[in-house]
This record gives structure tokens, sequence and C-alpha cells, in this order.
């Protein structure tokens, strides 16, 4: 199944307590503060997967919670920070802010990383609150909470050329002629109801990524036939010309 559209929630890890802790040494204060920070939370890291095609995976879990980091310890021994919460996502990928619209990030290079949400900072333990007024605190902080959003994923596929245009005129024909793509070609209108992607390889062995989309009707913009929320895939194609060879119903 394709999937090109979802909302998700992701929340960053809280950051570890400090702790209240005291050394036990001859000659020092209720034994002098020893208490550890806590670590910072993990953050939550969207990457680039080049393997992947679609958001299917976010389709059966919007939830993502990264861990909290470690609590501080005795002896001065600060709390382990935890590992980030990485996050695949394919190419082509667009994170906006599901509150505001505003783009948090646009993914589209293989390895290409953004942060959407990070991890709270650690508290400090009492030895940070050491002052010669008060040299034995019984006073520490709590982790900081991670942050936390709802998230809208948008895929906007990746093409060098795209096929817009009527349906049942021939792109879905043309993209399998002249690729290796093995699109569903019928005689009905809306065969194509998701975006097929073929490479194409000139005589001059070069090679560029040619776009099928569905079918475009007047109306869309209203709902009719599937609607025009796919046109999204063509914003990022170099060239997408509209197929004007219907008036005799053949591409």
């Amino acid at each position: 199944m394709f999937v090109d559209h979802v909302k998700v929630y992701v929340r960053g890890g809280d950051g570890g307590d400090g702790m209240v802790a005291f050394r036990r040494e001859k000659y020092v204060p209720n034994g002098g503060p020893a208490g550890g920070d806590g670590g910072k939370g993990a953050d939550v890291v969207f990457i680039v997967e080049e393997g992947l095609r679609t958001l299917m995976d976010f389709r059966y879990k919007r939830i993502f919670k990264a861990d909290r980091g470690t609590h501080g310890m005795s002896a001065n021994k600060h709390g382990a920070k935890a590992s980030d919460l990485i996050i695949k996502v394919p190419p082509g990928t667009v994170v906006k802010d599901a509150d505001t619209g505003e783009t948090i990030a646009d993914l589209v290079e293989h390895g290409q990383t953004a942060v959407i949400a990070r991890g709270g900072r650690g508290g400090r333990g009492n030895s940070r609150f050491a002052t010669p007024q008060n040299p034995a605190p019984e006073l520490s902080e709590k982790g900081e909470p991670g942050f936390e959003r709802n998230v809208v994923l948008e895929l906007k596929v990746l093409a060098d050329a795209g096929l817009v245009g009527f349906p049942s005129v021939g792109k879905s024909t043309l993209l399998s002629v002249v690729s290796a793509a093995k699109p569903k070609i019928a005689e009905y209108h809306f065969t194509t109801i998701v975006p097929n992607l073929g490479m194409v390889e000139t005589d001059d062995h070069r090679s560029f990524v040619m776009a099928d989309l569905p079918g475009l009707i007047e109306g869309a913009h209203e709902g009719v036939g599937l609607g025009h929320q796919f046109l999204r895939h063509i914003e990022r194609t170099r060239y997408h010309p509209r197929n004007r060879y219907v008036r005799d119903g053949r591409p």
C-alpha cells in the first residue's frame, strides 16, 4: 500500500533526575555532598533511508517516545545519556508541525538527518549546590521533560520527469515501454491510483527517473475523480509536461 501523508506524535526523552547523596569521610561535614547529575534524555531523529518508497510504516505506529536519561548516582556518578531514537523515512519526506504548519525539515538525500524532538536536560545533583554557607545541601533537580509535538509527514516523490494528464491516455503504458516498471494497465479510468516510478536509460547511457501520476480531470480540486492531493509529487520533478494528446483518446 502506498502511503504519502500521515500524522504522528513524537516526544523526546525526559532528563534523568539529580541525586542527593553524601560522602562518609572523617572531618567532612555530613560527609560532604556527592550526588551526581542525571543524564540527558534521548532526541527523536529522522534519517533518510534510500531504500524506502512509502510512509507505510507510520500507518500502524503513530506514537514515538524516546528513552529518558539515567538518574544520577552517589559518589558523584553522573547518569548516562539515553541513546537517540532513530526513525527512518523515505527520501522526499517533508516534516511539518501539525499545529502551526511550519516546515521542520525537508529530507531528500540518503543519510540526511533532522532532530524533530529534543530530549530534556538532566537534573543537577546536590554536589552542584554546595556553597561555603551551605556545604551539605539536601537539594537536587528533577530532569527536564522532553519536547513533544504532533507532526505531519508528507512524501513527495523524487523524480526527474512527471507524467500528468487525463485518465486512460497512455501514461502508464508509456512508462512500461520506456522503463522496466510494471504499472497496472486496464481499459477503464483511474487504473493508476498511486504514483509509479521507473528508471529510463537513454541510448547514450544516461538515465533518469520518470513518475506516472494518477489521472487528473476537471473539478479535481473539489474532489472529483481521485482529487488533486497527489499533485504534491510533481513539485520536485525537473520537468512535468502536461499530456495534451487527448482529443482522439490516444497518447
